[in-house]
């Protein structure tokens, strides 16, 4: 696994848009979006009338377009219903090479990611694919929130975790509104507790945290209050479920030139009195020691894997 604190190399999921599956015309556009990662949505975006034909939509989306350096991704159907298992075999003897990760629903602990792990692990010898699929998995149930550090570790496939604010509202019986925020007053962040629960899992497995959607998608300040608040914490990028804020999240998620700066001067003048033994500097009225240089890391690092 890659070292904590770090993407897998190449895999920025700053933003990672949500595009229904059923629909021809929105999968066609979302090559173009802009978006790190772009998931058809097999699951809460299609109908049960339409589970199974979305299928060969989406098959046709990853295989026939020009995807770039976007992740293609689908999010199949929860391991409790019906159509989980053709979802995996039909998309991924469709797709084969053209499908890079499969995102899990309302994962309750780690055999749940052991078991899609042996079917993609089963179908890849069988299709003869020479590359694992990637998988990202919803971490939306209380019982998945209780079990998230080893649901965390439960896979070498494991790229990511993220947060679902909306089945987990359902879960734990909170009293939210459409946007998943409380409908009364509460003291400070509603969701910090969650968050830091499967931020901490993914960091101790070393893999990416990624932050609920935001389903105002025409309050674009709302959405950007949102995504600072879990970038502050660390979180590595948040879902979209509009293309429109596809660019937000990769604003926020993206170091700024004077992070970037800021990181390089701290790591050069460390280095520089380390070198002449010295473990600790000051700098701008602050000292600066090994663990600010850790910190000025994880900014160069993110910065690297985004471009």
């Amino acid at each position: 696994m890659p070292a904590a604190g770090h993407l897998p190399a190449g895999r920025a999921r700053r933003s990672e848009l949500a595009t229904p599956a059923s629909s021809e015309r929105m999968c066609a556009k979302a090559p173009q979006s802009g978006a790190d990662l772009v998931f058809l949505d097999l699951e809460d975006a299609c109908a049960p009338v339409v589970k199974e034909s979305a299928r060969g939509i989406a098959v046709a989306a990853l295989t026939g377009q020009d995807w770039g350096r976007t992740l293609r991704a689908v999010r199949i159907n929860g391991l409790d219903t019906v159509w989980c298992h053709d979802d995996i075999i039909e998309i991924v003897t469709g797709a084969r090479e053209a499908l890079d990760v499969i995102i899990v629903p309302k994962v309750r602990r780690a055999r749940d990611v052991w078991w899609v792990d042996v079917l993609l692990t089963q179908l890849e010898r069988k299709l003869g694919l020479t590359r694992p699929i990637a998988l990202e998995v919803l971490v939306e149930e209380a019982e998945g929130l209780a079990n998230a550090a080893e649901i965390a570790r439960a896979s070498d496939r494991l790229e990511a975790i993220v947060f679902g604010a909306g089945d987990l509202s359902v879960s734990l019986h909170a009293r939210v509104d459409g946007n998943f925020d409380p409908v009364g007053p509460y003291p400070g962040d509603f969701w910090h507790y969650a968050r830091f629960q499967i931020l901490a899992a993914a960091r101790a497995a070393g893999i990416a945290a990624i932050d609920a959607p935001h389903p105002a998608y025409r309050d674009p300040d709302g959405y950007l209050r949102s995504a600072r608040q879990a970038a502050l914490l660390g979180f590595d990028g948040k879902w979209a479920i509009h293309p429109s804020q596809v660019p937000l999240a990769n604003e926020v998620f993206t170091p700024t030139p004077a992070e970037i700066a800021a990181a390089q001067e701290i790591t050069a003048l460390y280095r520089d009195a380390e070198a002449g033994g010295t473990g600790a500097i000051g700098h701008d009225g602050r000292l600066v020691d090994a663990a600010h240089v850790r910190l000025a890391a994880n900014v160069l690092a993110k910065a690297a894997g985004t471009g």
